[in-house]
């Protein structure tokens, strides 16, 4: 099979830090191409996944990321060289605008992935593309929130599993790793920590403005003693902190569509106490891999009984679970049943680009006027 992958352009493939739709990405494609498909991955020129990759933007575009003209350029560059190259099986976009953008390309037989919650703006975005594009949803919660949008598969993410070996979790301290946003809870996990009488590690990812600003209010005057900020980890540092941590705390509020962290840390024998919100419930096991907590107060409670968890069923639910080789095979379940479709006259959608809004007809106008 000839697969195209579609990165968005903030970050390169694999990221070198957090990235979690990048790091996703990057596992796809190697896994693709073990299998031995024929990948082309569209990113950015410092990506360094061993598949052919081509870009238009030699670096990631972290600075601009959100930017609507960046994204549209990366884009349309993307579509363009898939069209005139050809022979494509299946494209698999992860942006958000490409899926607008392929309607010019009905030759293509398009998938793409929501990353983000199906919140009002992103599920009308996703409804006019199907069913001409087929969506993917990350987690049963995320499925169930997808009003009215068709979905074609549920695939959860996965890792490497000899990625992350299983740690001792002999650190003594207890881990917050993620965003240093309001809704990942950072500031929630220092309470907690304080209050249970425990150490706490801070890694998170604070570049942007409103992280910054988020920081200096909320996290930075609960600081010294035992709670500690080490900035933003990737790599063998990640997972050194994982498997050194007696537990990890995700007291999330929102409803996070899947939490590759919570993976992470079962992958490396480390509970996980969350909130249950969104994917959390389908990712911990309560009692057995973690505890899932109504709120800060249970939190506290819960720090105290984590001796109660085996570590190693935490590393066996990752495997049974949440490998990349699980991942790789439903993707390529998906693409096989969605070719048959395609060969199969009586089951193909005629009216799919009639249901384009009107952003649809936006985005090929903005692209014209794109230089190549």
């Amino acid at each position: 099979m000839r697969i195209a992958l579609v990165s968005p352009p903030w970050l390169p493939v694999p990221p070198p830090a957090y990235g979690g739709t990048e790091a996703v990405i990057d596992r796809l494609a190697r896994g693709f191409a073990e299998n031995g498909h024929h990948v082309v991955l569209f990113a950015t020129g410092d990506s360094t996944c061993p598949v052919q990759t081509r870009w238009a933007f030699p670096e990631a575009m972290a600075e601009r990321m959100g930017n609507a003209v960046v994204e549209i350029h990366h884009v349309a560059n993307a579509y363009r060289e898939l069209a005139d190259v050809g022979g494509f099986d299946i494209v698999h976009d992860h942006t958000l605008v490409g899926p607008l953008l392929s309607a010019r390309y009905p030759e293509l037989t398009v998938v793409t992935t929501n990353h983000g919650p199906f919140d009002r703006e992103l599920s009308s975005l996703y409804r006019s593309v199907t069913p001409r594009v087929s969506v993917v949803a990350i987690s049963d919660h995320h499925a169930r929130s997808a009003t009215d949008v068709p979905i074609s598969a549920v695939i959860r993410h996965g890792l490497n599993l000899a990625e992350f070996p299983v740690g001792a979790g002999d650190g003594g301290y207890f881990l917050y790793l993620g965003r240093m946003t309001p809704e990942k809870g950072a500031r929630t996990a220092a309470l907690v920590a304080r209050r249970a009488g425990v150490p706490l590690v801070i890694a998170a990812k604070c570049r942007e403005p409103a992280e910054q600003d988020y920081f200096e209010r909320e996290v930075r005057p609960l600081l010294g003693g035992d709670v500690e900020f080490v900035g933003e980890v990737g790599g063998a540092e990640k997972i050194r902190l994982l498997g050194g941590a007696r537990a990890l705390l995700n007291p999330i509020t929102w409803p996070e569509p899947f939490g590759l962290v919570m993976i992470e840390a079962l992958a490396c024998g480390t509970p996980v106490l969350a909130f249950p919100q969104g994917s959390a419930p389908e990712i911990v096991d309560h009692g057995v891999t973690g505890f899932l907590c109504d709120d800060a107060t249970e939190m506290e409670l819960a720090v105290g009984r984590v001796d109660e968890l085996d570590r190693r069923s935490c590393r066996r639910a990752a495997e049974q679970s949440f490998s990349t080789h699980r991942m790789v095979h439903e993707h390529l379940a998906l693409y096989d049943s969605l070719l048959a479709r395609k060969e199969d006259p009586q089951r193909r959608h005629s009216t799919a680009v009639g249901r384009l809004v009107p952003t649809s007809a936006i985005v090929p106008a903005i692209v014209d006027q794109l230089p190549a």
